[in-house]
């Protein structure tokens, strides 16, 4: 993996935000939009609960920490469209770039835009409705970290799937996690699923993390259990899901899918 490879086609990409009001929309306020309705909605609520800051903690943290996931996962396939809109897909990997440096610039992007967002909405969450995210305390890190790399696994996966099924399959990339969102937990705990989705949330590293949020904000325990279970599944699926990226490049340059999906 070279360095240079991966800064260049990261570098392409950042260009493309300095003269385009959509793009800068997705990371400013399209995040602030969703804050505001949840916001709203949130304290709309509490005014019937007897404890108002329970409410604010527990749906503005978790949209917060939603919001990160959903940002590391555009931040793959969002890329990844940026080059199949342009043309410029096969010209990519016709070139010397490996797959792994492709992926390693997609996943910079990604950090970057959770970055952003994640400055946005918790500056915001902070001035209009006086919630601090970092009550969630040191383990906010590792809930950031572990949302981050399950976001990547399913943008990894979405990517795979519009470039071995094409242009038709591009409205994936902002469904995709949706789909992974009621078994995510985000705004209730576990135990309201019923038992046959229990199972199937359990393998989702997604639902352990929104788990251990509530673990921290209601007993200030440490979610250890949560966290081991969202660090395995994590490390399992994200080696998963790259193998499949490289056996799907493969197929279609194989195929010859890779000329029809970029032309």
């Amino acid at each position: 993996m070279k360095l240079y490879r991966v800064t260049a086609l990261v570098l392409r990409h950042l260009y493309l935000y300095r003269r385009s009001l959509p793009r800068i929309m997705e990371i400013f306020y399209w995040p602030f939009l969703d804050l505001v309705i949840w916001g709203f909605i949130t304290l709309y609520l509490a005014r019937y609960q007897t404890q108002v800051p329970g409410f604010v903690t527990f749906f503005l943290g978790a949209l917060i920490l939603w919001d990160m996931l959903f940002r590391a996962q555009q931040g793959i396939t969002i890329t990844f469209l940026e080059e199949l809109w342009a043309r410029n897909l096969m010209n990519l990997f016709a070139s010397p770039l490996k797959p792994s440096e492709f992926l390693a610039a997609t996943m910079v992007m990604s950090v970057m835009k959770v970055t952003m967002v994640s400055i946005v909405m918790g500056g915001c969450a902070l001035v209009f409705y006086s919630y601090n995210v970092l009550v969630i305390g040191l383990w906010l890190l590792p809930f950031v970290l572990n949302l981050v790399v399950t976001g990547w696994i399913i943008g990894v996966f979405t990517t795979s799937l519009i470039m071995r099924f094409g242009q038709e399959a591009e409205v994936l990339a902002w469904s995709m996690v949706f789909l992974f969102q009621p078994i995510s937990c985000v705004f209730y705990p576990m135990e309201v699923l019923p038992v046959w989705l229990k199972g199937i949330a359990w393998a989702n590293p997604a639902a352990h993390i929104f788990e251990g949020m509530r673990v921290v904000l209601s007993t200030g325990e440490a979610p250890l259990g949560n966290l081991a279970w969202a660090v395995g599944l994590n490390g399992v699926l994200l080696i998963g899901v790259i193998t499949w990226f490289y056996w799907t490049i493969a197929y279609c340059k194989d195929q010859g899918l890779l000329v029809r999906v970029g032309e």
